[in-house]
């Protein structure tokens, strides 16, 4: 089957190659690694894979753990999407080695970024597993680790129809460090060694999120045209489908709560602008965050088009809803909200983080809703209630606090292999 499966790969690069170089695309050459920082790491690094953005923040404490417990390793960190490598140098650039493009899993780039990297240990945070570069890891003496594992149960399904294809690639990885005991027994369901699969819990936990003190508030609310009376709705990681039924609930409440402010941030910030337009032909006032310096008259809705700033702005908000969750996407992260102690409202589509989402609506922390109706009705309540708010939002908080610890348990796993590597 490997064999196979490389023969494609060497098919693909005969034409990927030659319009790599008649092209002359960055991004083509970094997927075929033809662009590889020419100053190398130093050998023996740890190098940490995250896929997109959501990886990326979930590495952010992890990076910061290895740093301290591994002073003298270069740590080399690879990201698959163009968002995430702009987000990783923002957030990571100063603490790591170098920042690179994950290759396409064609043996030919895969033996170059190995090459080039000659780590003693690999990372692969939540997801993104490639047999080739996990084969060829481990024909190199590389221990492979997945941390903060999750299979969603539409990832179960899928894998499901062929666990023979799935536990070959899963088998180079030394360990497979899940976040709940949900998501290691869908791993051992599928026929994994239940020794290799443990439960260490989910990292996002550890991240040191915005701290909501008055003067960083004060500032955002500056920066952004707003002050401390107008109560803020953010609606964050949205997706196509649910900026018209967040709108709409919007519109109704406006007439209760003239001052309400709504900021969505879209999952996909490519489409702020056609939000943006979408908002302006409902006769709404709105602003894009790139443009609001330039804003002459109030704006009632503001759509974030920037990467990474989604976390420091829930720190003034009042209340949040997280998408990805009234349409079947399957939820995104919880935690930045709640750790910015405001109540959460998702959908009904959480099977992304089933657990979390079920922990925290136990915790107090947060409301589900079925669909537009519902969300204007749990709004409504939140914004007439400011001790409901209040109150919500402080068991929200406490949720986070009382789930961190994972990290300590990941690096345990992390340090032996480092010592047996």
């Amino acid at each position: 089957m490997i064999i196979l499966y490389h023969f494609l790969w060497s098919f693909l690069l005969v034409f990927l190659v030659p319009a790599a170089f008649l092209s002359g695309r960055k991004r083509l050459k970094e997927r075929l690694a033809l662009n590889l920082p020419k100053r190398p790491p130093k050998k023996d690094n740890i190098w940490v894979h995250a896929l997109s953005v959501g990886e990326v923040l979930s590495a952010v404490p992890l990076v910061a753990q290895l740093r301290a417990v591994f002073p003298d390793k270069d740590i080399v960190f690879s990201v698959a999407t163009r968002s995430g490598v702009e987000l990783a140098n923002e957030k990571l650039g100063s603490q790591v080695a170098c920042i690179i493009t994950l290759p396409l899993d064609a043996w030919w780039c895969v033996r170059r970024v190995t090459n080039y990297v000659r780590p003693s240990v690999f990372i692969l945070v939540e997801t993104d597993l490639w047999p080739g570069l996990l084969a060829f890891l481990e024909q190199k003496g590389v221990k492979s680790l997945l941390v903060n594992g999750r299979i969603s149960p539409r990832t179960l399904n899928a894998y499901l129809k062929a666990p023979a294809l799935v536990r070959r690639m899963f088998s180079p990885l030394k360990y497979c460090l899940m976040q709940t005991h949900l998501d290691r027994d869908r791993l051992v369901r599928l026929g994994m060694d239940g020794k290799k699969v443990i439960t260490t819990g989910n990292i996002k936990f550890d991240r040191e999120m915005a701290t909501r003190d008055s003067e960083r508030k004060a500032a955002w609310l500056e920066m952004l045209g707003l002050n401390k009376q107008m109560p803020i709705w953010l609606a964050g990681s949205t997706h196509a489908g649910e900026e018209a039924v967040i709108l709409k609930v919007f519109q109704d409440l406006k007439k209760d709560y003239p001052l309400l402010r709504l900021i969505i941030a879209p999952r996909d910030v490519g489409r702020s602008q056609e939000i943006s337009r979408f908002i302006s032909s409902q006769d709404v006032a709105v602003a894009l965050r790139t443009r609001v310096s330039e804003q002459s008259s109030p704006y009632d809705v503001l759509v974030l088009d920037t990467v990474g700033e989604l976390g420091q702005l829930y720190g003034i908000g009042s209340v949040a809803f997280v998408g990805g969750s009234l349409v079947p996407i399957g939820g995104h992260n919880l935690l930045e909200p709640a750790d910015s102690g405001i109540p959460v409202i998702f959908g009904p589509h959480t099977h992304n983080f089933e657990l979390m989402s079920e922990l925290i609506l136990k915790a107090g922390g947060a409301l589900r809703v079925q669909n537009g109706t519902g969300l204007f009705d749990a709004m409504k309540d939140l914004l007439s209630d400011s001790e409901l708010r209040n109150r919500m939002g402080e068991k929200a908080k406490s949720f986070v606090s009382e789930n961190r610890g994972a990290l300590k348990r990941v690096m345990t796993y992390v340090v032996q292999n480092m010592k047996s590597g």
